[in-house]
């Protein structure tokens, strides 16, 4: 039967395959541009439809020194791989084909047969591969068709987020299909450029968890260690490895103490993609909001300690002396006392403006 799928005859497959089929589908502004569906062979099938998608996948170059690297609207490589990933992975138990559809603002790839036991939406970066269809997988791996490593969702993840797109989005997937979804947005150059420049300095290609992590911080700004744990679908230990490492790199900057300590994108990643206001409203959010805090807190319960300070806006105890000689300077708040007994108290300014005067 593996065989019979790897190269057999289309007849032969009719027959005694009658559920295997695939569509490529090419959608414009709801009209058809191309409509067809086949019963090829898989290894016929992968080389037929990277053929015929190649002509709606235009191209641009990128200059980075002395390379031309290319920016297609869809990386070829996850192509490959999704376009195999839902032939092989399809449940042959159930009727309808493999859909591959181009669509004004994306690629779409489904196929019939939900995600295999063991394997869901949460886990799909790290769990151990689990095909539904193990010989076939193990043939197309030797074959050199699919990543062997069995990590294919890697090269799908890769391919979109190098080039500053959204990750790819399988969040349409249900008991009945798997569905991917790759959106086809510009790509942003100069983060690509800055990728380039990183691989070529270290060697190697930046890991899957790096990527993704510049792929959230471009999205929401600010994030927690947390909340990438929840992106790269592990511990918020790894996560923190991972942003640690990208601060190293000067990709990222952290704020805060250990403790509630967030992450955002560096002054040369947003200088390097000429959004340098952006920078100045994120790094001067956090000053402005810790001082907010404090006031309120002072507002509430008439004084503040330094400890209570340091918990409140989660700083560490030298970020939070500098907040509150700050605000004392500026009149904010007023020193009381000395030594463990010392607290703030509101200022004299603040005091007016509370009040309306001045």
């Amino acid at each position: 039967m593996i065989g019979l799928l790897l190269v057999g005859r289309e007849s032969a497959l009719q027959q005694w395959v009658p559920t295997h089929e695939f569509a490529f589908q090419v959608l414009a502004q709801q009209s058809v541009k191309f409509n067809e569906f086949r019963r090829y062979p898989l290894l016929k099938a992968v080389e037929w439809l990277e053929t015929n998608f190649r002509p709606y996948n235009p191209e641009e170059e990128l200059q980075v020194g002395l390379f031309r690297v290319p920016v297609p609207m869809v990386d070829m490589g996850a192509f490959r791989e999704a376009v195999a990933n839902a032939l092989i992975h399809r449940d042959f138990h159930r009727l309808g084909a493999v859909h591959i559809r181009l669509e004004d603002d994306a690629l779409v790839v489904s196929n019939p047969g939900g995600l295999v036991d063991g394997v869901t939406l949460r886990n799909l970066l790290v769990t151990e591969p689990r095909p539904r269809n193990r010989t076939l997988a193990d043939a197309m791996k030797r074959i050199g068709v699919v990543e062997r490593s069995g990590r294919g969702v890697d090269t799908i993840y890769r391919g979109m987020l190098k080039f500053g797109r959204s990750a790819p989005d399988y969040t349409r997937t249900d008991a009945q299909n798997v569905v991917l979804r790759m959106p086809t947005e510009p790509a942003d150059l100069e983060f690509r450029r800055l990728v380039v420049d990183e691989e070529r300095r270290r060697n190697a290609e930046l890991p899957i968890d790096s990527l993704i992590a510049l792929g959230a911080l471009r999205q929401l700004k600010r994030m927690s260690a947390e909340e990438l744990a929840e992106r790269i679908q592990r511990d918020a230990a790894s996560a923190k490895r991972t942003l640690e490492a990208l601060t190293e790199a000067g990709f990222v900057e952290a704020h805060g103490a250990t403790r509630g300590r967030t992450y955002m994108l560096s002054a040369a990643v947003y200088g390097a993609v000429a959004d340098k206001a952006a920078y100045t409203r994120q790094a001067g959010f956090a000053p402005i909001q810790n001082e907010q805090m404090v006031l309120s807190y002072v507002r509430q319960h008439g004084r503040i300690k330094r400890a209570e300070a340091m918990e409140l806006c989660r700083l560490s105890e030298g970020q939070i002396k500098a907040l509150l000689k700050r605000m004392c300077k500026s009149d904010l708040l007023v020193l009381e006392g000395a030594g463990p007994a010392s607290f703030y108290r509101i200022g004299s300014s603040n005091r007016m403006n509370s009040d309306g005067i001045g």
